[in-house]
């Protein structure tokens, strides 16, 4: 979780005045952890701190309250969770945003800045510290959002539109999806998708980030050995393929004969998805989501670690 910046300039660019609740703190058990935040604007939100009566609540008030305020969600809200959540409530506006001055750290509460949190900024700025949202001495401390990482679509059938649908909502993936023809795509794309239509999709291998994570989904065979051939070339973070344990021993033997080591196919998982959770497009998301989120979650680095995804077979 962390405070993101570009997030909020889009909200205040197209809706004025935005609100953003955090959750800052949490005793017990509560629907979302520290850092969870949403944006409220007249009309509308996005992101969720839980939903239930806590988010609506919040949401109600999220231009009446200012700073910081304790919810005991038992008693005053009668959710079941039977903790209890500090949120913070913030008011943003054009000048608000070009006023606020953060670059790894964003840190406020009431009062002077205490000490302990001022060595903070200074080791995260210096030398690293650890970057989780969290209350200091009273203040609430975020890291500021990173560049989120890369990842790359080939293909926009059932499994490509699942994958989709599942990796899009969260906040640290940037997806691009790629197919031969815009009417591969379904008729309503989501905004933070960019659909990127190509009659030669080897052309736009070349436009990838190094680092960026690839599932390759295409509707053929001969195009996804291709995929695997442009990308082994091109360089990735990460790459999975579609497919049964026939077919990746039949690929294996072709990027052999194309120039590449063992040791350089290795790299490229297949199949993706989890054996155990089914063939079903949805349940091939989840597996591979789960899959790039473990990575994310272990790997702070530029790239996405190799490791192996179970086999469809």
């Amino acid at each position: 979780m962390a405070f993101d910046l570009a997030a909020l300039r889009v909200a205040v660019t197209e809706h004025g005045r935005v609100a953003r609740v955090v959750i800052a703190d949490v005793a017990g058990s509560s629907p979302r952890e520290v850092g969870a935040a949403m944006l409220v604007w007249d009309g509308g939100q996005s992101g969720t701190i839980g939903g239930g009566a806590l988010e609506y609540q919040a949401a109600e008030q999220a231009f009446v309250r200012d700073g910081f305020s304790r919810h005991p969600l038992g008693p005053e809200l009668g959710q079941c969770c039977g903790g209890a959540v500090t949120l913070l409530s913030e008011q943003f506006d054009a000048d608000a945003l070009a006023s606020l001055d953060a670059d790894t750290l964003y840190a406020r509460g009431p009062g002077d800045m205490p000490l302990a949190v001022k060595r903070m900024l200074t080791c995260a700025r210096n030398q690293g510290v650890d970057l989780r949202p969290r209350m200091v001495q009273g203040w609430f401390v975020e890291p500021m959002a990173t560049p989120r990482r890369p990842v790359w679509i080939w293909g926009a059938g059932h499994v490509g539109r699942a994958l989709v649908g599942m990796l899009e909502p969260l906040p640290d993936c940037e997806i691009t999806w790629i197919d031969t023809a815009p009417n591969r795509f379904p008729e309503t794309v989501p905004d933070t998708v960019n659909a990127l239509p190509a009659r030669d999709p080897l052309r736009v291998v070349s436009l990838a980030p190094k680092d960026a994570a690839h599932i390759i989904v295409t509707y053929s065979h001969t195009l996804d050995l291709s995929l695997c051939d442009a990308l082994l070339r091109h360089g990735f973070g990460f790459s999975g393929l579609i497919g049964s344990d026939t077919k990746w021993a039949r690929f294996r033997s072709r990027l052999r004969t194309m120039g590449h080591s063992d040791a350089q196919i290795a790299r490229i998982c297949c199949p993706i998805g989890q054996k155990s959770l089914g063939k079903h497009p949805q349940a091939i998301a989840v597996g591979v989501a789960s899959q790039l989120l473990s990575l994310s979650k272990t790997n702070t680095g530029a790239h996405w670690p190799k490791t192996s995804f179970a086999s469809q077979a």
